[in-house]
This record gives structure tokens, sequence and C-alpha cells, in this order.
């Protein structure tokens, strides 16, 4: 919330802004709102970027080779020219899942559910599992969050949005009582800034068979229909500082130049650098430094209105504490009637009768 400073004129020049709020009230700063409003907006184009640069096809072929044990035994390339459906959406046009919602063939990039809400997918497309006709829907979140817990655990939100990719397949991959053609799920998010015991991991998590008595067992695809994968960037110092975490690392890396970038993910990753890609790269990393430009100037102008905001209500206590001893002399006044004249509320009486304590009246002091 932007920084409020607060002035109060008349005799009472209290420091209280609950005590005031006419006109004669300063206004929030119109500097730190406009800083803040930029901010923000460079931050959402520079989180549409990433989301961009993510979704080329070369890029989640790595990631799907990396975390997917369906891709494991393919090469990159194939992976991108043969496997993945059509173009993967980045945002898109609403789905209704529900029965009696309007059926959209495709993949798009939110499911919004009367009874459940809207839930949308930073990156969303398919797959065609090799070797095979069978095709899964794979999602792909990237969270760029600085708090690895923001107020809930991250893995059972990737379990929740699994959960709705599924539901969200009745009336457009099955109906009726067809379940047999459920679609396997995956929800694959990236975390840019994990806690330090989390860094340069990457872990799975899917429904699996436990026979408690007997030895029955059921088709490992009849069950296998939902996996979360966190994968956690980290430090190039750290340990498994390689393969995809690397790769990531360095393409969200602000410290990387868009140069070194490029290099990088042609040289060891053998990434075709297509003129696309190369816009993509090169804007990703120029909002990443006007992030960067734009968050220290708001800072330094938070600092700024704070500074001016602790001067000016110091120089109101101070006009206040010479009203006081003004009264005091040339009234006569105590000190406790001198503050009921100016109206000062009492959480602060004490606090100036301690100041006129400290800076008595030339003649007559502090009367009690």
């Amino acid at each position: 919330m932007p920084t409020r400073v607060w002035t109060f004129w008349g005799s009472r020049g209290t420091m209280d802004p609950k005590w005031y709020n006419g006109p004669e009230a300063v206004r929030p700063m119109d500097t730190e709102t406009t800083m803040a409003q930029g901010l923000a907006d460079t931050n959402a184009r520079y989180d549409a970027a990433c989301k961009r640069v993510l979704s080329e096809k070369f890029i989640l072929a790595w990631i799907m080779k990396s975390c997917l044990e369906e891709y494991q035994d393919c090469n990159v390339r194939e992976i991108a020219e043969k496997y993945i459906e059509g173009q993967p959406q980045v945002s898109a046009i609403p789905v209704l899942p529900d029965e009696s919602g309007t059926v959209i063939h495709g993949l798009d990039t939110e499911d919004k559910s009367v009874h459940e809400g809207t839930v949308t997918y930073d990156i969303r497309f398919r797959a065609i599992v090799p070797d095979t006709e069978d095709v899964i829907a794979l999602i792909v979140n990237v969270e760029a969050q600085n708090d690895y817990y923001p107020g809930y655990p991250i893995l059972k939100r990737g379990i929740y949005y699994g959960s709705r990719m599924i539901s969200s397949q009745y009336g457009r991959e099955f109906t009726g009582s067809h379940y047999e053609k459920i679609k396997k799920v995956y929800s694959i998010w990236i975390c840019m800034d994990p806690p330090k015991r989390k860094e340069n991991t990457i872990n799975r998590y899917r429904l699996v068979e436990e026979r408690l008595v007997g030895e029955s067992t059921e088709p490992v695809k009849d069950y296998d229909l939902l996996s979360v994968v966190m994968l956690c960037l980290g430090r190039p110092e750290g340990e498994n500082y390689q393969g995809v975490l690397k790769m990531l690392d360095v393409l969200f890396s602000n410290e990387t130049s868009v140069t070194d970038k490029k290099k990088i993910l042609e040289d060891e990753y053998d990434i075709p650098m297509t003129q696309k890609l190369d816009e993509e790269v090169s804007s990703m990393c120029n909002l990443s430094e006007g992030v960067m430009r734009k968050g220290v100037a708001k800072g330094r102008a938070e600092g700024i209105a704070k500074g001016r905001a602790e001067g000016m209500a110091k120089g109101m206590a101070e006009r206040t504490l010479s009203n006081l001893q003004s009264l005091m002399k040339n009234m006569g006044l105590s000190a406790e009637q001198a503050m009921t004249v100016l109206e000062v509320p009492e959480a602060e009486r004490q606090q100036y009768a301690d100041l006129l304590k400290g800076h008595p009246g030339p003649e007559k002091g502090l009367e009690q």
C-alpha cells in the first residue's frame, strides 16, 4: 500500500491521521503509485514472455525427456517434431467441463466450471505416447515466485490441477460411462526460487498400486493417470546443476546475457535458434532488465516517501510541542490543560508530557 503523508492545519497540529482527513490532507504520493503500476505492468509482460519461451517445442521436449518416463528413450528433436501435437497454447478460450457445458474441441488453457470455479493453465498441450496411438494431455505451469510456500503446498495445487484436467475430459474425450477413454495427465511445475534444500531437484508424484492382501494386480495403464512433477531450480555451484535444470536456470537467469543464453541453448542443448525463439529470448531478457530497474527505482521512491513522511511527522510533533509551551507560558495553563485545548489524543499525551519535561518553556516550564 502506498505511503500516506498527512498534514493538519489549525491549533492542534497533532500527528494522528485519524483526526482529520479533509481537503488539506496530502494525498498518497503520485510518483510511488505510478512506479508501482509501471512495475506491475512490466512484471506481467515479463511473465507472459517467459511462458512464450517455455512453450517452444524444443524447450518442452527437454522437459519431457527429463521428467516423463514415456519419453526417456527418445531424442529431443524426435519429441519436438513427432510427439508434441499442434502448437502448445499459452492462455486462451474458456472450456466448460460440466456435463451441461459447451463442448469445445481441442485443448485450451482455461477450465471454467460452474461448480468448481475457473482454473487457468500457463501452458497446455497434448502429446502422443511413443510406439502407441495413445495420447496423453500435459500441462506445464511456471510459477516464478520467491516464496515456495505461498500459503499452501504447491504440490497440492498441482494435484488439484491434474484432477481438473481429468474431470474436464468428460464430454470432450469421452461421454456416458466410457471411462476407458480417459487420457493420462501431467502437471509440471517449475519453481524458480525454492528453499535451499530443494535446489536442483526433480521429484515426481503419482498413483501406485499397493497389494495389501494377496497378489492380485491391475494393469498400470488403468490407474497411472495423473502425475505431478516438481522441478526446483538452483545455483550453478550446487549439486546436480546439469541437464534440464541447468537449461531452465540459464534461460530464466537475470545474470546471463542474452548472447550467452542463445549460445548455451544452441551449443549444449542443440536447440535451433529460430527467428521466433531468438526474438522471444531477447524480449524476455529486456523485460527482465526492466523489472530490475523499475524495482530499484520503486524501492528508492519508497525510501524517499518514508523519509519525507517521517520528517513531516517529526516537524508536526515539534510544532505541537511549541504550541503547548506557548499556551503554558502565555496563558498560564498546566501541561494537561494545554493538551486539552489542542485536543491532543489521550494516547499521545504521555509522549508530549515527557517531551515537555525535557524541554521546559523559558519561564514557566512544566506546571502540573
